[in-house]
C-alpha cells in the first residue's frame, strides 16, 4: 500500500518537484512574515484516508525551544502510523525530527526513522548552513553533500512554508523551496490559488488554497492533482490535503489541534 507511505511523506512536504539534476536552480521565493506562525506546544493531528477507508494518522508537534550557540532552536516531531485494516497488511511507523533555527529559518539536524510494510529508512542529517553542506551520520560522515541556500529537509519544509508572508501573494504566485531529500536536491513549488471558505469538522473556516506542482504520471493523475487548504490567519495551519492518484484518492484532514500561537480562524 505505497499510497499510504507516499501521503505520510506528502504531509510533511506537500509535494515533490523535479530533482536538481533536471531543473535550473531558482532562489526560494518565500517572503518571511514578521509574525512567527508557531511556538512550543503546538500539536496538530491528521486523519489519513484512502477513498472511504481510514488508513492512518499523522501527528506533528513543536516540542521545545532551546538556545544553542546563540541560536533559538525549535525541536519539531512528526509521526505517522497505520490504522484499522491497513495495520494488518501494510504496517507503518514513521518518525521525523527536525532541529530548526527559527531565526535564520534553516534546519541544523534532521532524523528520519521509517518502517513501512517491512521497508526501513534511517537518516541522520547534520547541516552546516555556513558552508551549505550536509552529512548523513547513518551513511558516511566523511561524505559531504553540497546544498543550496536556505535548503530545507523534508520535514522542516512544512514549517518553512508557514513563514510565508501571504499578504504579499496574489493568486497564481508560486512559492519555491529547495529541499534535500534522500541525498538529492529537489525544488518544491506550490501555487497560491486564492481564498475560499472550507467546510471542516470545526465548522466553516476561512482558508487559503494552494496547489503543489507534483510529478505527473508515476503516482498522480495530473501535475496539479493535489490541493492544500491552509487557515487564513497568522498560524497558517494546514486544514485539509487532498490528492487524486492514478488509482483512487487520498486525504489528510485536521481532526485535533492545540497550542496555536496566534489568534485563529478555527473555533
Amino acid at each position: 500500500m505505497k499510497t499510504l507511505k507516499l501521503f505520510l511523506l506528502l504531509l510533511c512536504i506537500g509535494g515533490n518537484a523535479q530533482s536538481g539534476s533536471n531543473s535550473a536552480y531558482v532562489l526560494p521565493s518565500v517572503k518571511v512574515s514578521a509574525v512567527k506562525p508557531f511556538s512550543t506546544g503546538e500539536r496538530l493531528v491528521y486523519s489519513i484516508s484512502y477513498g472511504l477507508l481510514t488508513a492512518g494518522e499523522a501527528v506533528v508537534s513543536v516540542d521545545d525551544l532551546q538556545q544553542k550557540n546563540g541560536k533559538t532552536i525549535a525541536h519539531m516531531v512528526g509521526i505517522g502510523y497505520s490504522k484499522g485494516m491497513f495495520e494488518w497488511f501494510f504496517k507503518v511507523r514513521d518518525r521525523y525530527e527536525t532541529y530548526y533555527d527559527i531565526d535564520n529559518l534553516e534546519p541544523v539536524e534532521f532524523i528520519r526513522d521509517v518502517y513501512e510494510g517491512g521497508y526501513v529508512i534511517k537518516r541522520h542529517i547534520i547541516f552546516d548552513n555556513d558552508k551549505n553542506t550536509a552529512v548523513d551520520l547513518m551513511l558516511d560522515k566523511n561524505k559531504v553533500f553540497n546544498l543550496e541556500d536556505k535548503t530545507q529537509d523534508i520535514f522542516s519544509a512544512f514549517y518553512y512554508a508557514r513563514f510565508t508572508d501571504v499578504k504579499s501573494l496574489s493568486p497564481g504566485a508560486v512559492i519555491q523551496i529547495p529541499v534535500f531529500l534522500d541525498h538529492e536536491m529537489f525544488h518544491f513549488q506550490i501555487k497560491y490559488m486564492g481564498d475560499e471558505v472550507l467546510k471542516t469538522k470545526f465548522g466553516k473556516v476561512k482558508a487559503m488554497k494552494f496547489k503543489p506542482l507534483v510529478q505527473e504520471g508515476r503516482v498522480f493523475r495530473e501535475k496539479d492533482a493535489m490541493t492544500i487548504w491552509v487557515s487564513k490567519d497568522d498560524n497558517k495551519v494546514p486544514l485539509l490535503i487532498k490528492s487524486e492518484l492514478l488509482v483512487g484518492s487520498i486525504k489528510a484532514e485536521l481532526i485535533q489541534y492545540e497550542g496555536l500561537k496566534n489568534p485563529s480562524v478555527l473555533p
